[in-house]
């Protein structure tokens, strides 16, 4: 039986399915994730884009580039403005999951790995076996 995980935007409108295992999950202090997220970090969890359905709403995309000139896309909600998911150029093939929009996030992810932790707050201290880097992991 395959995993199914479910979520949405904090209004509802938007609302997504995510099947199988994730193929990747971190935390990141960046300056992208920080402001689309405003916080000290952003949580994302990675799919196959294969694997997620949205099942109900519209989403808004927005586009940028990176300092390093490579695009970055998310996709929130038009009415509440949650970012919900986003695809990057340099990870062709997968999407992005904010941690915090799937119903149950404490349940299922924990981050693997802690990158562009130059950009960490000084407060914020990691404990574990996180995979560490101080800018883009490979």
């Amino acid at each position: 039986m395959t995993d199914t995980y479910k979520g949405g935007c904090f209004c509802g409108a938007i609302r997504y399915e995510a099947t199988g295992a994730p193929t990747r999950v971190s935390a990141c202090s960046c300056e992208w994730c920080r402001k689309r997220t405003g916080s000290a970090l952003g949580l994302s969890v990675y799919f196959d884009d294969t694997d997620i359905t949205f099942n109900a709403g519209k989403r808004t995309l927005f586009r940028l580039t990176s300092d390093a000139g490579r695009w970055l896309q998310t996709e929130f909600c038009p009415t509440c403005g949650t970012t919900v998911s986003w695809t990057l150029e340099f990870h062709p093939g997968k999407r992005g999951i904010a941690g915090g929009t799937f119903d149950a996030p404490n349940m299922w992810f924990a981050p693997e790995r802690y990158v562009f932790t130059r950009s960490k707050p000084d407060w914020l201290h990691i404990d574990g076996d996180l995979e560490m880097s101080d800018g883009m992991a490979d």
